[in-house]
């Protein structure tokens, strides 16, 4: 059995990556892109550019979608109308919870099936081993297509609300986004002093890396479990001491005059937990910190 045709429509790296994958994977690939040019390789590689976006959704039940965000699947598909009845609609493009579910509350009004997706990994890594993928929405069209988006990465459905899996990717790169912002703030801090960011950057990398073991000795799945059960022991280390290096990074940033918007809010989380009474409980207490500020406004 031949593999099913795919439509990409968007070729910014990740759908060029995508398209690239299915196609090696065997799949008939159409593509369609705002600026035609960004289909050139994929074109000498075997894949079939459409000439407009109805072409391209009439080529293939399934639809993956890589835009810059909901909106600019609205304005490429806004013609397309009763062309979607019967297709799945996978759209892999960022954007928030409430306009994924927008976007299926449209799809399902021109008789589509609509799933969202949040792809865990950059471009380069799409269709690899490291690859995954979290999906959610409509489950029989998921089901359906399971695996021609196995290609792409390690699938993981949700559930059937679609807005749970943009959830899930904007959590992800809330860790992710916070974490390069970590590394820029220290980059800067260490520069102050004339620390190269070539000499600073090994150790911090050796950090990072070192963080699964220094925080969850018993594996994040058990973190996870007293996370959700409320428990926060502070063995090893609590909210006074974290809260007091926070109080030095934010100092020693003071002085050395660099902005210090960041190490301000971590200050602020703990000092959060110390003042509703949870200094001895560890850092995982924070959590509640940031919760009750969400119960406040």
């Amino acid at each position: 059995m031949s593999a099913a045709p795919v439509t990409v429509i968007g070729l910014g790296p990740m759908g060029q990556a995508m398209s690239r994958t299915l196609l090696r994977a065997g799949h008939q690939v159409t593509v369609w892109n705002r600026t035609p040019s960004r289909a050139d390789d994929l074109v000498a590689a075997g894949a079939r550019l459409a000439a407009s976006p109805a072409e391209a959704v009439a080529a293939s039940e399934l639809i993956i979608l890589s835009l810059t965000d909901y909106q600019a699947m609205w304005d490429v598909l806004a013609d397309v109308g009763a062309s979607l009845t019967g297709r799945t609609l996978t759209n892999l493009s960022s954007d928030t919870p409430d306009k994924t579910r927008e976007a299926a509350n449209w799809a399902s009004s021109h008789g589509a099936s609509f799933v969202t997706g949040g792809v865990m990994v950059p471009a380069p890594m799409v269709g690899t081993d490291l690859a995954y993928i979290y999906y959610s929405g409509d489950q029989r069209g998921f089901e359906a297509h399971r695996n021609t988006l196995a290609h792409l990465g390690d699938p993981r459905f949700l559930g059937d609300d679609p807005g749970l899996a943009q959830l899930m990717y904007q959590a992800n790169l809330d860790v992710f986004l916070t974490t390069l912002a970590g590394c820029a703030h220290a980059i800067a801090l260490a520069g102050s002093a004339g620390i190269a960011a070539e000499m600073f950057l090994p150790g911090v990398m050796q950090l990072i890396a070192a963080i699964p073991d220094m925080i969850a000795p018993g594996g994040t799945v058990a973190l996870g479990a007293r996370i959700d059960a409320g428990e926060h022991p502070g063995t090893g280390s609590n909210n006074i001491m974290m809260g007091a290096t926070a109080d030095h990074i934010l100092a020693t940033t003071e002085s050395a005059d660099i902005d210090t918007a960041l190490p301000k809010v971590v200050q602020t989380l703990y000092r959060r937990a110390i003042d509703d009474g949870h200094g001895t409980d560890g850092w995982t207490r924070t959590i509640d910190a940031i919760r009750a500020r969400k119960a406040s406004t």
